[in-house]
Formats: structure tokens, C-alpha cells, sequence
């Protein structure tokens, strides 16, 4: 039986500098969860916080994948992903699947800060500040 929660961290290369950034606000909260992320994101994360981060491969690299697939073994309960809708992604396809493996097993996942707020809230019993 599951006793922590384990969150997976993603976000597009013009979305990393507002992750970490997110991440050293939450450093508390996150510091309760296992975490994961693709490859860049999680050790930017893990360096800027501290909190040990468990690393895929880089997103375009199989990495959104990676992370679909353990959504599907039960393995991730929860998906902070900051992406970059206006930006066009060679691996978009991955990106579509991820979302869409999520919607299917019915794991949340924040595609922006303000929803990431809000999960982490929910969580914790903070409200999220605007």
C-alpha cells in the first residue's frame, strides 16, 4: 500500500526557469512527496532545491513516455507539467500522449503554476495566494 505520493515534474525548455522557481516556493510541500521528472527538468529542480528528484530521459529523448508509462503502472499520482502551448515541440506527440494517458487514468495534472498551486493546496490545506 502507497504511503507517499509520488509527483512527476515536466516542464518545456521556455517553462524551466518558472518551474524551478515554483518548486523553491512549494520546497516544503514537495519535500513530503517522491518525486520524478524528465531528465533536464528534475535536476534543474533537484539542484535548485535540494529535494532528491528521481531523473527520466529527456522529454524529447522518451522521457514524457517514461512518465506515461508509469502513470499507467500506477506508479505517479499526480503530473506538474508547465508547457509551452504557444511553442511548437518536435516530440508534440509524446506531449499529447502523456496528457491524454493522464486524462485515462484519471491522475490530475497542472499544466500551469496556477494549477499546480491549487493541487499542492489542496494537499496541504493551504489556499493558493494569486
Amino acid at each position: 500500500m502507497k504511503t507517499q505520493m509520488t509527483v512527476a515534474l515536466v516542464a518545456h525548455d521556455n517553462k524551466k526557469h518558472e518551474m524551478i522557481q515554483w518548486a523553491l516556493n512549494n520546497k516544503e510541500p514537495l519535500s513530503k512527496f517522491r518525486l520524478c521528472g524528465t531528465g533536464t527538468t528534475a535536476k534543474l529542480v533537484a539542484d535548485a532545491t535540494g529535494l532528491e528528484v528521481k531523473r527520466y530521459l529527456s522529454g524529447p529523448l522518451g522521457g514524457d513516455q517514461q512518465i506515461g508509462a508509469k502513470v499507467a503502472e500506477g506508479k505517479i499520482d499526480m503530473v506538474i507539467f508547465f508547457w509551452d502551448p504557444l511553442q511548437m515541440q518536435p516530440h508534440d506527440p509524446d506531449v499529447k500522449a502523456l496528457l491524454r494517458i493522464a486524462a485515462l487514468y484519471d491522475i490530475p495534472i497542472a499544466t500551469n503554476k496556477r494549477t499546480a498551486d491549487y493541487f499542492i493546496g489542496a494537499i496541504t490545506g493551504q489556499i493558493p495566494q494569486k
